[in-house]
């Protein structure tokens, strides 16, 4: 059998409902570069588009730059405690993936200071082998550098690695490097074949060595 021996997670949308604060951060760095914000539907529904170019789609810039991350990250500082919630079983998971021998990561297209934040004031940070996020690769999802730098980390190889996420950008970097990838449907996109609950993803990882 296969051994499945590092598990790594998206964030958002797999492991932190974050919903409110990325769209309220991303209409606070548009405000600040005087565009009109965005409805909350809009901006879940693009943020695992891989069709649309995100900076051009939120910002009206053809990439990301240091300004955006600073404006991000400030909101996103200031107001994290109040908003951000783990989904239900999530912490449940982690233990029992860690009891049950697995090595984990995260894969996050999120800045690095908003995702340790994110993790720490959550209280699941130190559960992570490794933890690899936007500003960490030279490209984020769909791009796989943050599977790559994930397996690099925690000492694995890919034939013994799965990626959990949420949307296609996930799908599409687990795809192009051939890695294992479970479809999650709890988080920021609608899928018809994906995991509806931790339950039964906790009992597909724990089969899986």
């Amino acid at each position: 059998m296969n051994e499945k021996k590092l598990v790594i997670f998206d964030m958002d949308g797999t492991l932190v409902d974050s919903s409110i604060t990325i769209s309220n951060s991303i209409n606070y760095v548009r405000n600040e570069f005087y565009l009109p914000p965005l409805t909350h539907k809009d901006i879940i529904s693009k943020i695992n588009d891989h069709s649309v170019n995100p900076a051009q789609y939120f910002y009206k810039s053809q990439t990301f730059t240091k300004e955006h991350e600073r404006l991000f990250s400030q909101y996103y500082s200031a107001n994290h405690k109040s908003e951000l919630m783990l989904y239900d079983g999530v912490i449940d998971l982690l233990i029992e993936l860690k009891n049950g021998g697995f090595k984990l990561g995260v894969a996050t297209n999120a800045y690095r200071v908003s995702a340790l934040e994110s993790l720490s004031h959550l209280g699941i940070v130190e559960f992570f082998d490794a933890i690899v996020c936007y500003d960490d690769v030279k490209s984020g999802k769909p791009s796989p550098d943050m599977l790559h730098e994930n397996i690099k980390i925690a000492g694995s190889v890919i034939e013994q690695s799965i990626f959990v996420g949420d949307g296609e950008r996930d799908m599409m970097a687990a795809q192009t490097i051939s890695m294992d990838y479970i479809m999650v449907d709890w988080g920021f996109s609608e899928h018809k074949n994906a995991i509806k609950d931790i339950s039964e993803l906790k009992n597909i990882l724990l089969s899986s060595i």
